[in-house]
C-alpha cells in the first residue's frame, strides 16, 4: 500500500480542534535555533558548526537557492507516490537519515531512538561508525526497517573486518564508505570550546565493543578509558586511504558499497571503475573543507558523468521538500537527511526525530504535487531554473 505522507498535514489541522498544535517546529529552517535553547555550546555546535570561516556551509544553502522550481498545471498529480529504488531496494521515499555521529550528546537515547523513528516512518537508517550504541543494539532498536551502515575506514585490517561482519550480520544491508574525513577539519567552534567527545570515549561505542579492537587493549575501554581513547586515535583517524585500497573492501563486504565524499566527476568515474554501486555528492555538511564547491553545484556534472554507471545520492544542505525536489530533478536518486533530525532528537527523542521526518515527507509529498507531478521518476531539468 503506498504511504500518503502529506496525510502528516490534515493531522496537524485537525488536532487544531483539541487545541493542540505540533510539540516541534514545522519549519525545518526554525530547528536549529529550537535545538539551541535545549543544547549546551559544545554539543550545539558540534552539529551545527562547520570547517573554517563556514563558507562551504553558507555555498550549500546557496546554491539551493540559486535553483528554482517550475511548477507546471492540470497534471493530475491528485494520487502521487514517493517509492523509489536505490541500490536495487525499493524505498518508501527517496530519503535516508544521514549517519550522523554521536548522537547521545544530543539525547540520552542517542541513535536508538533515531532507529525506532526511521523504522517507524519506513526510511532507512544510515548508523555511522562513530555511534554512541553499537552496531547490535540499534540494529534491534530499528527491528524491521532499513539500514544502511556508514564506515569510517580504520588504519587496523582487522578491525575493519570484524566491524563489517558485526554490520552484515546485524542486518545492515548496504556500505557507506566516508571518504572526506580521514582527519578532522579545523572547526572553529569546537576548537574554542575544546569539545572532541571522542577523547571522553563518547561516540566510541563501536571499536570499544568490538573484539578486534579489544584485542589490542592490555585492559578493557570499561576499565582504563583513556588507554582505549589512544587506540582509537591513532586507528581511525590519520591516515588518507588510496584506491588501490577499494578491493579489501570489497572482498569483506558482499552487498553494495557506496562512497561518500564525492565532490570531483574524475573521482566518480574512478568509483565507477572500481565496480561500486553508488555514490554520495557531499562534502560532509560544510565540515571539511572551508571554501569547497557546494554539493548541489557539483551533482550535474557527478551525474553525467557516471549517472548511467552507477547510483548517484546527495548530500549536504537539504532542509525542506523542495530542496530534496532540486537534488533529484538534478539526477540525484535519493538524498541524506542529516542535521534537522538531529535537531529534532535533542528536542524530542523519537518522538522529535519522527516528527521532523514525518514534515519533510509530508512537505515533499505535497510540494511534488504541486509542482505537477506523480513521482520522483517524472522529476528532470526541466523543472528547474536558475537564478
Amino acid at each position: 500500500m503506498t504511504q500518503r505522507f502529506a496525510d502528516y498535514q490534515p493531522e496537524i489541522y485537525l488536532n487544531g480542534l483539541a487545541n493542540q498544535t505540533p510539540p516541534f517546529t514545522t519549519d525545518p529552517t526554525a530547528l536549529g535555533a529550537a535545538a539551541r535553547e535545549q543544547l549546551e555550546d559544545g554539543p550545539y555546535w558540534y552539529v551545527a558548526g562547520a570547517a573554517g570561516s563556514g563558507a562551504t556551509d553558507r555555498a550549500n544553502r546557496e546554491a539551493f537557492d540559486r535553483v528554482r522550481l517550475v511548477p507546471r498545471m492540470l497534471t493530475g498529480a491528485t494520487e502521487r507516490s514517493l517509492r523509489t529504488t536505490v541500490l536495487g531496494q525499493e524505498l518508501a521515499a527517496p530519503v535516508l537519515l544521514a549517519p550522523v555521529g554521536v548522537q547521545s550528546i544530543l539525547h540520552e537515547d542517542g541513535e536508538l531512538a533515531t532507529a525506532r523513528a526511521a523504522a517507524a516512518v519506513g526510511v532507512p537508517m544510515v548508523l555511522s561508525t562513530a555511534s554512541s550504541h553499537t552496531i547490535e543494539d540499534v540494529a534491534a532498536a530499528n527491528g524491521d526497517g532499513p539500514r544502511w551502515f556508514q564506515l569510517y575506514w580504520p588504519n587496523d585490517d582487522e578491525v575493519t573486518v570484524s566491524i563489517l561482519d558485526r554490520a552484515r550480520r546485524s542486518g545492515y544491508t548496504a556500505l557507506v564508505v566516508t571518504l572526506d574525513t580521514w582527519t578532522l577539519a579545523w572547526r572553529p567552534h569546537d576548537l574554542d570550546q575544546s569539545y572532541l567527545p571522542f577523547i571522553r570515549g563518547v561516540g566510541c561505542a563501536i571499536p570499544f565493543s568490538d573484539p578486534a579492537f579489544r584485542a589490542g587493549l592490555e585492559k578493557s575501554p570499561e576499565d582504563d578509558v583513556f588507554a582505549a581513547v589512544l587506540k582509537w586515535v591513532p586507528t581511525f583517524t590519520g591516515t588518507d586511504k588510496t584506491w588501490d585500497r577499494l578491493p579489501f573492501l570489497r572482498e569483506h563486504w558482499d552487498g553494495p558499497i557506496v562512497l561518500k565524499g564525492i565532490q570531483h566527476p574524475d573521482d566518480a568515474r574512478r568509483a565507477a571503475d572500481a565496480g561500486v554501486e553508488g555514490v554520495v555528492v557531499s562534502n560532509h555538511g560544510g565540515r571539511q573543507v572551508d571554501g569547497a564547491i557546494a554539493s548541489l553545484d557539483a551533482l550535474p556534472a557527478v551525474v553525467e558523468a557516471v549517472g548511467d554507471r552507477l547510483d548517484v545520492l546527495f548530500d549536504s544542505g537539504v532542509r525542506t521538500g523542495a530542496d530534496v525536489l532540486k537534488a533529484l530533478a538534478l539526477g540525484a536518486k535519493a538524498v541524506l537527511y542529516g542535521r534537522p533530525y538531529a535537531y529534532g532528537l535533542a528536542l524530542g527523542g523519537e518522538d522529535g526525530v519522527r516528527h521532523v521526518l514525518r514534515s519533510l515527507l509530508a512537505d515533499l509529498d505535497l510540494t511534488l504535487g504541486l509542482l505537477g507531478h506523480r513521482s520522483p521518476a517524472e522529476l528532470g531539468p526541466d523543472d528547474l531554473a536558475r537564478r
